[in-house]
């Protein structure tokens, strides 16, 4: 389905979140006592009752963060001064604040578990521009890896993210008002992809954080088998190669790495490998696996600018090096996870 225009989002996609969630809380005490009847019906502990209770804070946690950024946009004079440092620095501060909400809500309700292993030291603290490359794989992982950044190492992300994360009213307003970019399938009238990364990569300050994931969309052993197809159409014999020798992430796709280079060359890069939720690849493996009682396990290496190659294919090989360790990493820690 595409996705509507920013007004018909703005002036009904928006405010019809907040009122269904007036209506769920209103109503929340018949939906509870529903749920409670058909949780001796439905294998696990209290499936529905959980998924319930998730869906109502996600609702509510959305309708929240709309009525706050409507606080923000009035506040800044109707959007005048959105642009203003002030104004968008109390934006990352509320989206780091609604991101440990719904985190604390996950550790209650899904007994899911953050830990991260082996952090090199300059990962944590400002002071250049950190251009970060994270694997994509199982529900959520996007939330908890801006979740570190903003509340851990007190970065401020700059992120590259489908189009249709704009279907959910509190990332559409919230992401379109800092710098970050929506990229749609084919051209949208502002340059190709990598132009848009390059453009969005210029100018990142000493605590900013530039985050793309390579990989192109969640993992899934058909879209690793259509990357690996793809390379051998393109004539990439090699590198098709490779990529089958990974047997836990999508071939990377350079082109916005190169782009990201080529605008920021003073930043170091971040590589992201996690594991805990890989296995969680449908709607039924979500729904299956409720509650959660999952150890997410997160690994940084951090690489400062002065060793990231300085040639094309030079960097292409690397970037292919570096997924084809993080490949490595995740078969050695996803059982300890799970």
């Amino acid at each position: 389905m595409p996705l509507p225009p920013r007004w018909v989002r703005r002036l009904l996609l928006a405010p019809g979140v907040v009122l269904l969630a007036a209506l769920v809380v209103t109503t929340l005490p018949a939906w509870a006592l529903l749920a409670a009847a058909v949780s001796p019906l439905v294998p696990g502990r209290f499936r529905p009752l959980r998924l319930l209770w998730i869906g109502c804070v996600y609702l509510v946690w959305d309708a929240a963060a709309l009525l706050a950024l409507f606080v923000l946009w009035v506040a800044s004079g109707f959007g005048w001064r959105g642009q203003a440092p002030a104004f968008q620095r109390a934006h990352y501060l509320l989206a780091g604040w609604f991101l440990r909400v719904l985190f604390w809500q996950a550790r209650w309700a899904l007994r899911l578990r953050i830990d991260v292993v082996g952090t090199d030291p300059d990962t944590a603290l400002p002071g250049r521009p950190e251009l970060v490359l994270s694997r994509h794989a199982g529900p959520g992982d996007s939330f908890i890896l801006i979740h570190a950044l903003v509340n851990w190492f007190k970065r401020e992300p700059r992120i590259v993210l489908k189009d249709s994360l704009q279907w959910d009213p509190a990332i559409d307003v919230l992401l379109n008002r800092l710098p970050n970019r929506f990229l749609a399938p084919g051209p949208d009238g502002r340059g190709s992809v990598t132009e848009q990364i390059g453009h969005l990569a210029t100018g990142l300050d000493d605590d900013d954080a530039f985050v793309i994931f390579p990989e192109g969309g969640n993992f899934t052993p058909k879209r690793r088998l259509r990357a690996i197809a793809r390379l051998r159409s393109l004539g990439l014999e090699r590198m098709a190669l490779r990529a089958e020798q990974m047997r836990h992430v999508v071939a990377p796709r350079p082109g916005g790495l190169l782009a990201a280079l080529e605008a920021a060359p003073d930043a170091g890069v971040i590589f992201v490998a996690h594991t805990g939720l890989d296995r969680m690849l449908t709607v039924a493996d979500v729904w299956r696996e409720l509650p959660m009682d999952k150890r997410i396990v997160m690994r940084f290496w951090s690489v400062p600018p002065e060793d990231v190659p300085t040639g094309r294919r030079e960097r292409i090989d690397w970037l292919f090096d570096w997924w084809a360790r993080i490949d490595g990493w995740i078969a050695a820690n996803r059982d300890a996870a799970a």
